[in-house]
């Protein structure tokens, strides 16, 4: 089974959570373009969606899924959303494709959280994949700097701007032994809209698309 199908396995899985009539909160990424195209098969049967991207609302729209905006919208029972890295206490690193600031906030609304990767993204420590932090471009270097005394190597990520107007930094060799309390301390620093350690928020069930079919993990 290669990655890609490893993916699809894992986005179709996570259509037995969704419910009829509720509005699906959608995340980004390669994986979750998996789970919109299953979503896709019941969307007479829902609501709606609810995104964290324009690249996914482009896709849902396409595919004929209403797409509310969060402000209207007072619960979202699911939410369905990638990782770049996931430890086992369902801490996550997130924001490869630099949606992390609106891919957290629908998961602050959301009663559930449902992650969906395939193995390669399991660890047992965060942060060999590099940590994005979302910030205001004009407190980068400030942002740089306090990062730098966190330990991270911070990388401005060239050509890159977020759907909010921000700038990424991505932090490199940063072992995050206590992903709760760093996640909290980045998000301290002024000028940081917010960083991809989704910690104080993680996910509840995590579905692992593998060689051997899909793996179903819960704390």
């Amino acid at each position: 089974m290669t990655q890609d199908e490893m993916k699809k396995a894992a986005g179709w899985a996570a259509l037995q959570y969704v419910k009829k009539d509720t509005i699906v909160g959608v995340g980004t990424g390669s994986t979750v373009n998996h789970f919109i195209d299953a979503l896709a098969t019941m969307k007479d049967d829902i609501e709606g969606a609810v995104s964290s991207s324009e690249a996914s609302t482009k896709k849902l729209i396409e595919l004929g899924i209403e797409v509310f905006d969060l402000n209207s919208v007072d619960m979202i029972d699911v939410y369905v959303d990638g990782a770049d890295e996931i430890n086992d206490r369902m801490d996550m690193i997130k924001g490869g494709g630099a949606a992390l600031t609106r891919e957290k906030i629908v998961a602050a609304v959301a009663k559930q959280f449902i992650c969906i990767v395939d193995n390669t993204k399991q660890v047992s420590i965060l942060g060999e994949f590099p940590l994005p932090v979302e910030v205001i471009p004009m407190a980068r270097s400030y942002v740089a700097r306090e990062l730098v005394k966190l330990g991270g190597d911070p990388v401005y990520r060239q050509g890159v701007v977020t759907d909010n107007g921000n700038v990424i930094l991505d932090v490199y060799n940063m072992q995050i032994l206590d992903p709760k309390v760093m996640e909290t301390k980045i998000n301290a620093i002024v000028g940081v809209v917010t960083n991809g350690l989704f910690a104080n928020r993680g996910a509840d069930v995590l579905l692992v698309g593998t060689p051997e079919g899909v793996k179903t993990v819960t704390l």
